[in-house]
């Protein structure tokens, strides 16, 4: 038992201890580049294995208070975290192969996953604002791995400013709690929120501690940098959707204990979740890019993931938290698969959708997750949430209509009613998905994952009537996509959000983002000399 006492500390930080001495290995220049990457699998594989053996053994918070203490949930995250990592190295050695900044790209990736680490396992507000700002940092680095494209200089540029105005956020935060609590231990400050309950410096951090989550979260109206990052390569799109952007929602549930007790922190969360998720769900809707379509639907599922953390519902959060992982790093890193089956569906043409099943759907799913809630106990959510959840998976029963097998010039010659066979296997397979939904959320609640509800929210109601908007949006595209010409505009713009916040970027932090070319310096030797420094 002493040893493995002993061992616990140490496989709790190996992980990141192994990635950090990853990181360090393109600085020999006598390895090769597929040495590089087979010692990297290699660490990684490491890594993840000491992970695991963390969890299991529950090594998060042995000799190692008040710095590091990680939670259930926290474990678990880590443990995904570096099989992402270890999946996503294993794919960027074949993805990058002749590429010449294959070295940098390691220590970066490297570099990343042993912040994440450290992140998730932070039980003082100094560790947990010293990794999130070197998640930041080092994430840079990747997200700008071409450095000649102006798009991803931009989106570099506007992400460095709202990494370091939330940095300056929990700054505040963390001096606020810590003059309240005397300490800067977060099991000192839910002891304190037991004992005394929030005061006003604390209900005061808990807003500035919302707002540093909506601007790492790349929530609406700081979104721009995530959609502008697809300029990067894949695997760090996998990454970057995938883990990074997700850590606002786990750090927010690690203060669930603070935001129970402050309720204006949490309708600021309820208001910017809501808000993001209908506005970029619809945004969504009008993209033609395949990863376009990904970034803003990665926005979307942020809002929809702070939303539930608003209105208290931390373990539906925490599923979302997991379940948006896999689905965004499986979905970028077969990418060109996604694209191959959106050509085809383009040439061969795709069935309609039958307009009765656009109001029967909802109706289905709203009645099939309350039946299922009600028979394990109903206990869960709220009543309304259930209806929200069939709102957003009511597209699973929409049912197909005509279709005409024809390539897409020729879709205005008559089609064909597909058979009712085909029509009951459709709604047969989307209610096995909303049943098999519904009973993940409801086995999520089983788990011993540490979380508790908070009570429910007073705008509860408000999510359900954005997500009722949302889904008659939907309807209306269906049922009349030609009447809604000018509303396509304004979605496909982003409703111009991102062009007002990038102006005013750039009017108050400068940049030359657009670099330009090497021949056009040479012609102007007046202008190189002027960006020389002068002694």
């Amino acid at each position: 038992m002493d040893l493995l006492d002993s061992l616990l500390p140490a496989s709790a930080l190996a992980p990141m201890v192994l990635m950090l001495l990853a990181a360090l290995l393109p600085a020999f220049p006598r390895l090769a580049t597929a040495a590089l990457w087979r010692a990297f699998a290699g660490l990684s594989a490491s890594a993840l294995a000491a992970t695991v053996f963390a969890a299991i053994a529950g090594a998060g918070a042995v000799g190692l208070q008040p710095w590091l203490a990680g939670t259930t949930l926290g474990l678990v995250l880590a443990v995904l975290v570096q099989l992402l990592g270890t999946v996503i190295g294993g794919f960027s050695a074949r993805y990058l192969q002749g590429e010449a900044g294959q070295r940098r790209y390691l220590a970066a990736l490297a570099g990343v996953l042993a912040a994440v680490h450290l992140l998730l396992l932070a039980g003082h507000w100094v560790v947990l604002i010293a990794a999130w700002a070197l998640v930041g940092l080092v994430l840079q680095r990747l997200l700008c791995f071409y450095p000649d494209r102006p798009f991803a200089r931009l989106a570099v540029h506007k992400k460095r400013l709202a990494d370091r105005l939330a940095d300056a956020l929990l700054l505040a935060a963390a001096a606020l709690a810590w003059s309240t609590v005397g300490s800067g231990s977060f099991a000192d400050l839910w002891a304190h929120l037991e004992r005394s309950g929030p005061s006003l410096a604390l209900q005061l951090s808990a807003v500035l501690l919302v707002l540093a989550a909506v601007l790492r979260t790349a929530l609406l109206p700081v979104h721009g940098w995530l959609i502008q990052v697809m300029e990067a390569p894949t695997p760090v799109s996998a990454l970057l959707h995938a883990g990074v952007v997700n850590l606002g929602g786990f750090v927010l549930i690690r203060f669930a204990p603070l935001l129970e007790q402050a309720m204006p922190a949490r309708t600021l969360l309820v208001a910017f979740g809501l808000v993001t998720a209908v506005l970029a769900g619809l945004v969504m809707l009008t993209r033609i890019s395949i990863k376009v379509r990904l970034a803003w639907s990665t926005v979307a599922q942020m809002g929809f993931m702070l939303l539930e953390v608003g209105l208290g519902l931390y373990t539906l959060a925490a599923l979302h938290l997991i379940g948006h992982s896999l689905y965004k790093a499986h979905t970028f890193l077969s990418a060109s698969g996604v694209v191959r089956q959106t050509r085809l569906e383009a040439l061969l043409g795709s069935a309609a959708v039958r307009p009765g099943s656009l109001w029967l759907a909802p109706a289905l799913a709203v009645s099939l997750v309350m039946a299922l809630q009600a028979l394990a106990g109903g206990a869960a959510w709220p009543w309304w949430w259930s209806a929200v959840l069939g709102l957003a998976w009511a597209p699973l029963l929409w049912l197909p209509g005509r279709a005409s097998g024809l390539p897409a010039r020729d879709r205005d010659l008559p089609a064909q009613d597909l058979g009712l066979q085909a029509v009951g296997r459709s709604l047969l397979a989307g209610l096995a998905m909303v049943a098999g939904l519904t009973g993940l959320a409801l086995l999520a609640h089983t788990l011993p994952l540490g979380l508790r509800d908070a009570p429910a929210h007073p705008l509860g109601l408000a999510a359900l009537l954005g997500m009722a908007a949302l889904y008659l949006t939907l309807v209306a595209i269906q049922l009349r996509p030609q009447a809604l010409e000018t509303w396509r505009r304004w979605s496909y713009a982003g409703f111009y959000v991102d062009e007002l916040y990038t102006r005013l970027a750039l009017r108050l932090w400068p940049t030359r983002w657009s670099p330009e070319p090497a021949h056009a310096m040479k012609l102007r030797p007046s202008l190189r000399a002027a960006a020389e420094p002068r002694p």
